[in-house]
């Protein structure tokens, strides 16, 4: 989910519920990922880590909408683990050299420009941002982008067909993740043009 995104409504307090102990199992899930991939260079097992995270983001959402057991500690979980994940991962990669580090200038300023925005419209009361579907279009994109790029590394035969397709999803990812921080500013002006400071 976009960090930038409003949430959905909280339904729960409780702290154990399934959906967190995901959205926990995928923060835990990022130092692994990193020795895996820059300590040991085992890249099939980073690999893997990546995709059982994917699939626990998708799942947790899901989840917790099915059990009703949405809360405001999956709520502050959840996106800290995808924006972890949306930082980690094009670092390592770009350790790697899997990708050139502009690509990471790019992905981690627009964060960056983003907190900063938010920081801004809540000095005017509002805690979040509508929920874009371009937003998620563009996680959507660069988190499946980086598994292919990984699984593109891999000696096998399928590495020549996958990795046009990492490179065009990751491409197809940024164009999107730069063009809704366009539209986030462009709501962050008129938010700080029509109301007055809290």
């Amino acid at each position: 989910m976009d960090k930038f995104a409003a949430e959905p409504p909280v339904n729960t307090d409780r702290f154990l519920t399934v959906p967190n102990m995901l959205s926990l199992l995928r923060l835990a899930a990022v130092p692994l990922f990193l020795v895996l991939l820059l300590v040991y260079e085992m890249d099939g097992w980073a690999l893997i880590v990546l995709v059982v995270s994917g699939i626990s983001d998708w799942l947790d959402g899901k989840l917790a909408r099915l059990l009703n057991q949405v809360s405001r500690y999956g709520a502050l979980l959840d996106p800290i683990a995808d924006r972890l994940f949306m930082v980690v991962i094009p670092v390592a990669f770009a350790m790697r050299e899997f990708i050139p580090w502009w690509v990471v200038l790019l992905l981690v300023g627009r964060d960056l420009v983003l907190t900063l925005a938010l920081v801004l419209v809540r000095t005017r009361g509002v805690e979040a941002l509508p929920v874009t579907y371009l937003g998620k279009a563009a996680t959507f994109a660069l988190m499946y982008a980086f598994p292919v790029i990984l699984a593109a590394r891999g000696d096998w035969a399928l590495s020549q067909v996958l990795e046009p397709i990492g490179v065009a999803l990751l491409i197809w990812g940024m164009f999107l993740y730069l063009w809704t921080m366009v539209l986030y500013l462009v709501q962050v002006g008129l938010v700080v043009r029509d109301m007055p400071k809290v």
